[in-house]
């Protein structure tokens, strides 16, 4: 079983230390409300790390809400309600077996702390600006859950690699376009701070299920129709970062704010 570094941020403390995933599982803490659980980072990702290094199993004992990718980089990850969906280049949605795995994913055991009513033709652009004036703080993480009716919602999906890996801002621009119309679904998503800058996206990054579990993806352009907002804010953050081969020579000295920039537009 391929083994993970878990390096565990909370507050002003930091911690990094060995830890099996299963094992990491069974440990209270990591179960604690208000710490998002990341595998692995934003820019192993970037650089053309997509094999998997956690399973399926062992990323939803660490939270029920979140997002992430799947090995070989095949398809979109929605974690909704405690089920792992997978958004694939046709379109087609699927829920994940316990057993596939994950290079790059991130969750939490959404709680809310905040609800908001989302005003009639609020698009992404106007989405940031209402929610950073909500909260607190733009020096913390927020979990997001946006539920309802939208008048339109464009998304993304990417293909499955082979080997050689191509960096992903090459590898999107295979990426498949999905456009709604009128669609009821749900949205969730993060905020991240920008000192998580190479570890995870600064900012937000959201994806997309229909209400039917039959569509979605990453999520590039939207607007509501009528829809609820709730955050959860979270103040503790768990890294687990792989312990292979690859990861560990990896080049994350190399500055790819350009190539996420590409990515996630």
């Amino acid at each position: 079983m391929k083994k993970l570094i878990v390096a565990s941020l909370f507050l002003a403390s930091l911690n990094i230390y060995g830890l099996n995933p299963a094992a990491a599982a069974s440990q209270d803490t990591l179960r604690q409300k208000d710490t998002l659980v990341q595998v692995a980072t934003i820019d192993a990702l970037l650089g053309g790390l997509y094999d998997g290094v956690a399973t399926i199993d062992s990323l939803k004992a660490h939270g029920d809400t979140g997002i992430g990718t799947f090995d070989q980089l095949d398809g979109e990850m929605v974690v909704l309600d405690g089920k792992v969906y997978k958004v694939g280049i046709d379109g087609h949605v699927e829920i994940v077996p316990d057993k596939e795995t994950t290079p790059f994913a991130a969750v939490t055991f959404f709680d809310s702390d905040q609800e908001l009513a989302v005003s009639t033709g609020l698009n992404l652009d106007s989405f940031t600006a209402m929610v950073d004036s909500s909260i607190p703080s733009t020096n913390l993480f927020y979990a997001f859950r946006m539920e309802g009716q939208f008048k339109s919602v464009r998304t993304r999906s990417v293909p499955e690699q082979q080997k050689p890996y191509r960096p992903l801002a090459e590898v999107v621009k295979d990426q498949a376009f999905f456009n709604f119309q009128d669609v009821q679904g749900v949205m969730v998503g993060f905020y991240c701070p920008a000192f998580v800058k190479g570890i995870n996206v600064p900012g937000y990054h959201l994806h997309f299920l229909t209400a039917d579990r039959k569509a979605g993806g990453h999520v590039l352009g939207f607007t509501v129709d009528q829809a609820t907002l709730k955050i959860d804010t979270l103040n503790n953050f768990l890294l687990l970062l792989p312990e292979t081969e690859a990861f560990a020579g990896v080049d994350l000295q190399r500055d790819r704010k350009h190539e996420l920039e590409r990515v996630e537009k």
